[in-house]
C-alpha cells in the first residue's frame, strides 16, 4: 500500500510557472502509475496528467500538452507536476492518485490511492 502527500501549491499569476511533487511512500514506486487530477469548485475531477508504470510512459489532457510536464524520480519516490503558463480558470485543487500496474490512466475511479491535495490559485 502506497501513501501520497502533494505539496507545492499555491498563489501564482497568469501566465506563471509552478511545480507540484507528490511524494510517496510505502509499496514498490516502481509498479504505479500515478496521476494527477484537479478539481475546481463545483466541477468534477479531471485528468491532468499522468506517469505510467510501464515504461515510463506519460500522457497529458490535451489542454495541458505542451504547457504541463510531469516526470519521475525513482530514487526519491516522487512524481513532479511542471506547470507553465497557468490560466485564471486553472485554480483548483491539485490531487496525485497511484495505483499499481494501471494501463487505464484517464479515469480517476481506476486509482485506489490519493493523497490529500494542494491547493493552486492563479489569479489574473
Amino acid at each position: 500500500q502506497v501513501q501520497l502527500v502533494e505539496s507545492g501549491g499555491g498563489l501564482v499569476q497568469s501566465g506563471g510557472s509552478l511545480r507540484l511533487s507528490c511524494a510517496a511512500s510505502g509499496g514498490t514506486f516502481n509498479i504505479y502509475t500515478v496521476g494527477w487530477f484537479r478539481q475546481a469548485p463545483g466541477k468534477e475531477r479531471e485528468f491532468v496528467a499522468a506517469s505510467r508504470w510501464r515504461g515510463g510512459t506519460t500522457n497529458y489532457a490535451d489542454s495541458m500538452k505542451g504547457r504541463f510536464a510531469i516526470t519521475r524520480d525513482g530514487a526519491k519516490k516522487t512524481v513532479f507536476l511542471q506547470m507553465n503558463n497557468l490560466k485564471p480558470e486553472e485554480t483548483a485543487a491539485y490531487y496525485c492518485a497511484a495505483d499499481p500496474f494501471l494501463d487505464v490512466y484517464y479515469y480517476a475511479d481506476k486509482y485506489d490511492y490519493w493523497g490529500q491535495g494542494t491547493h493552486l490559485t492563479v489569479s489574473s
